[in-house]
């Protein structure tokens, strides 16, 4: 491959808003391995048979040796050390691998999320961050399940706002050990963790620092259990810290550098929680599928009613395009990976290297994964009618369990103004080219549209909505940095309609280049269902993203330049007619003669 090729295909974080991306170039779910999907299946099989026969006595907490034996077992089999090295006990697969039994994971309710807290954000900050003493002595243990792990970030008084966190640590008389004083709150996995990742400020730090703390070490106590509306049977509790005496050498990193840890370590959790998501997401729809068929009302299923169809194409529409846009970015970020190796970078540092390259991406997934998981269970409800209310099924469970995703990781409030932020930050540092695009989309506005010849390719119509829709935020966000300036960050309103623009960008862009391999490998015949899911997927974003655009420009732009500017918006998100009706009908029969979901 020539060295062009190589910078050509190296798309950077951010990128998508400004660069085309040809369909090969990205991966696609179709092309799993066939020892992915064996992994992926040995979580499916574990979830069969050791989480979902049990999930009432999970959610009771009755036995509080539940979980941590749950969890043992897994670490049994090698769930707990997939993205682990080798050499430290672990399976060593790459990011896209981890983000698949993440997602075959998801449908485990209250485990999904003590799973969760303890490969990723409870195991990932000593395994990237700790020395070679540090990572010897704990991940081992970690990746079996013999010890467990949490991760004490938040407080009573800093949620989002992490490094105003008011928990001390203090170097003691003879400079041997840290004493560590304060509290912790909605701790994750509190209740049965053996290792412990603390932040707190050194003395008049300005920044935070990070530590290990074993949890037995005296003066580490815990409140009960808290009441929570879902994921019941994960164990959440505060942590109080009372001169807790730990090592010297218990510091995670250098001083001063606990807030880089969290970002990052987030970063991670953020992507995953997108794949682990879509898996629930699935899980649901096949709920929603079972039930139709089986629910009979004016003597026939419930299924074959036009507003219950709607209802299950949109839930599988939303979640295809989760799928799409989740395994486009978990490739690019091991291709980031993967290029910083080869350049010599040691494998944990370029993984957080190149995850952080795709910040921006991650925090879209987070947003739009937790958000598609949301409408699926909710409309799963709708479709079991009284029995979604009642306890006794599935999606009862799903609906509640679902509602924390859109807070966990950072509320999808916070991550959709760091998507604005992240991008723009990578502009001013000269990593992207926004301000020539956004000249260019400008000077396009002053002249006459150039209409061409029509080209009815395949494809071809929904390429130039997607060019399109990239001209309408490069037009609106162009202007507002440029009229607002640094006093975007302040306007969280528009920041958030411009995040959104972005956010349905990159997953329109990501399904329909999805579907475009698809058809490349196998027939557009073959692909009938998935073209008209990303059919239907981009005709309603032209409305969403124009109504974002309308929102913004009306709040910061006014007389001519408003007029000409909504008619620039008008042309970027114009549609021509499409029969949506008729495309989610094809869906959702599919659906229905399958009796799951299918793709």
């Amino acid at each position: 491959m020539s060295t062009e090729t190589e910078k050509k295909s190296a798309i950077k974080g951010g990128e998508f808003i400004i660069r085309d991306t040809d369909a090969q170039e990205i991966f696609i779910p179709e092309q799993w391995s066939e020892e992915q999907k064996m992994i992926a299946q040995m979580c499916k099989d574990f979830l069969k048979a050791e989480v979902h026969p049990h999930l009432d006595a999970i959610d009771s907490m009755s036995d509080p040796e539940l979980m941590p034996k749950l969890m043992e077992k897994a670490g049994e089999l090698g769930l707990l050390g997939l993205s682990v090295p080798e050499e430290l006990g672990g399976m060593g697969v790459d990011f896209p691998t981890s983000l698949l039994a993440t997602e075959a994971l998801g449908p485990g309710h209250s485990f999904s999320v003590a799973y969760g807290a303890h490969t990723g954000i409870g195991t990932l900050p000593i395994l990237y961050y700790g020395n070679e003493e540090q990572k010897k002595k704990y991940i081992p243990k970690l990746a079996s399940g013999e010890w467990k792990a949490s991760y004490c970030l938040t407080e009573p008084s800093a949620g989002s706002d992490a490094n105003s966190g008011k928990t001390t640590a203090k170097l003691s008389d003879d400079g041997n050990h840290w004493i560590i004083n304060g509290q912790k709150m909605w701790i994750t996995n509190a209740g049965f963790a053996d290792v412990l990742t603390v932040f707190a400020k050194i003395d008049d730090d300005e920044n935070l620092t990070a530590f290990i703390v074993e949890a037995d070490t005296e003066g580490v106590s815990l409140n009960p259990e808290e009441k929570k509306m879902g994921i019941k049977g994960s164990s959440t509790r505060q942590v109080f810290f009372n001169d807790v005496k730990i090592p010297k050498e218990n510091q995670l990193y250098e001083r001063g550098k606990g807030f880089k840890i969290a970002v990052n370590i987030l970063n991670i959790g953020r992507i995953k929680l997108g794949a682990g998501v879509m898996g629930g997401a699935k899980e649901s729809v096949t709920e929603s599928v079972k039930y139709a068929n089986e629910r009979e009302q004016f003597g026939r299923p419930i299924s074959k009613y036009g507003a219950i169809r709607h209802k299950l194409a949109e839930q599988c529409i939303r979640t295809f395009a989760t799928e799409s846009a989740t395994y486009r970015a978990g490739a690019n970020i091991d291709e980031a990976i993967q290029a910083l190796v080869e350049s010599g970078m040691d494998k944990g540092e370029a993984t957080l290297k190149g995850i952080e390259q795709f910040a921006p991406e991650c925090a879209i997934l987070k947003v739009y994964g937790s958000d598609t998981l949301d409408y699926v269970v909710d409309e799963g409800v709708q479709i079991h009618g009284g029995m979604g209310y009642s306890a006794e099924t599935n999606i009862e469970r799903a609906y509640r369990d679902a509602r924390i995703n859109r807070i966990f990781e950072g509320t999808n409030e916070i991550n959709r103004m760091l998507t604005v932020s992240m991008i723009l930050r990578k502009a001013m540092k000269g990593e992207l080219d926004l301000i020539g695009p956004a000249m260019a989309v400008g000077n396009e506005l002053m002249s006459i549209p150039d209409f061409g010849a029509p080209d009815d390719t395949l494809f071809a119509a929904e390429k130039k909505y997607i060019k399109n829709f990239k001209k309408a935020l490069l037009m609106i966000a162009g202007t507002a940095a440029q009229k607002i300036q640094e006093k975007l960050v302040k306007e969280q309103e528009i920041v958030m309609n411009i995040a959104d623009m972005a956010t349905w960008i990159y997953v329109a862009e990501s399904t329909q280049l999805r579907v475009e391999k698809m058809v490349s490998i196998k027939g557009e015949d073959a692909c009938t269902e998935q073209l008209d899911m990303m059919r239907v997927l981009i005709y309603d974003m032209c409305d969403m993203i124009n109504k974002a655009g309308k929102d913004a420009l009306n709040a910061f732009t006014e007389g001519d330049e408003l007029r000409m500017m909504m008619m620039g918006l008008k042309r970027f998100t114009k549609h021509e007619p499409f029969n949506a009706k008729e495309a989610r009908q094809r869906i959702a029969l599919k659906l229905i003669e399958k009796g799951a979901y299918c793709y």
